[in-house]
């Protein structure tokens, strides 16, 4: 079964930095599509940023394109989120996630079947 855990959330300044990660088996990263999405207070989910199976092509949402970054480990089991010049309204709670990938859909309109639990982000 997937297995996805998100860490790394907490309190940080406007302005500040602060970097998610995300456990899962190379299994599961190697061959689907993986995201981070979050969900701000009074709004849907939505996705940040996602990558291709093998941890390639990345593509991030417009509201944090050039602050955030997807990263993987390729050498181990670890998926980060790079968050930088953090503002209030990236308060929200971060979900990893990984879905089967496909060619018609591609991984940022994927969809998206194992979630982690969530970590929280307050930006103040």
């Amino acid at each position: 079964q997937v297995q996805l855990v998100e860490s790394g959330g907490g309190s940080v300044q406007t302005g500040g930095s602060r970097r998610l990660a995300c456990e899962t088996s190379k299994d599961v990263w190697s061959r689907n599509c993986m995201g981070w999405f979050r969900q701000r207070p009074g709004k849907e989910r939505e996705v940040v940023a996602t990558m291709d199976p093998g941890a390639r092509f990345p593509q991030y949402d417009n509201n944090v394109r050039g602050r955030f970054t997807i990263i993987q480990d390729y050498t181990g089991t670890t998926m980060w989120l790079q968050m930088n010049n953090l503002k209030p309204e990236d308060t929200a709670m971060y979900y990893c996630a990984s879905g089967e990938f496909s060619a018609s859909r591609g991984c940022f309109d994927g969809i998206y079947t194992y979630w982690g639990q969530g970590t929280q982000v307050t930006v103040s």
